[in-house]
């Protein structure tokens, strides 16, 4: 496909044979280790379960469905996963709102946490835009 991982960065050949970094594999990271740093900080959102299962779950989706669609042999796959993550980093969003409104976590980290769903977001439509471009041929 003319892309590949390097030293946790998903970087694209230009057509000056240089490269880009398009994704960094840390934002996606970061958010799902920021969730998990925002739940352990407070005991009453850690003991509710239902909603730290639901968070973390989405939060580790993100990650997981970006891996997941690099390993398929098409654009087309690729691109399907990525939907997915960007749809895991809305749920993360939307779980924030009711954290926020349970005072599991301040105005502060909820900004921080919304902002990294938000890039990751972001990162992932940038990404299917460039993938769009491509045959769709198996690596």
């Amino acid at each position: 496909m003319g892309f590949a991982f390097q030293e946790r960065q998903l970087v694209l050949p230009n057509r000056d044979n240089s490269q880009s970094t398009i994704f960094e594999k840390g934002e996606s990271l970061s958010l799902g280790n920021s969730v998990y740093d925002a739940i352990n900080n407070n005991t009453r959102f850690s003991k509710d379960y239902r909603l730290t299962n639901q968070i973390q779950g989405a939060a580790v989706s993100v990650m997981s469905n970006i891996a997941e669609g690099f390993s398929r042999r098409s654009s087309k796959e690729f691109i399907q996963f990525l939907f997915i993550s960007k749809s895991s980093a809305a749920e993360v969003q939307s779980q924030l709102y009711v954290a926020l409104d349970q005072n599991y976590i301040t105005k502060k980290v909820f900004e921080d946490l919304y902002a990294k769903a938000e890039s990751v977001s972001k990162l992932n439509s940038g990404f299917i835009k460039y993938l769009k471009t491509l045959p769709n041929k198996p690596k």
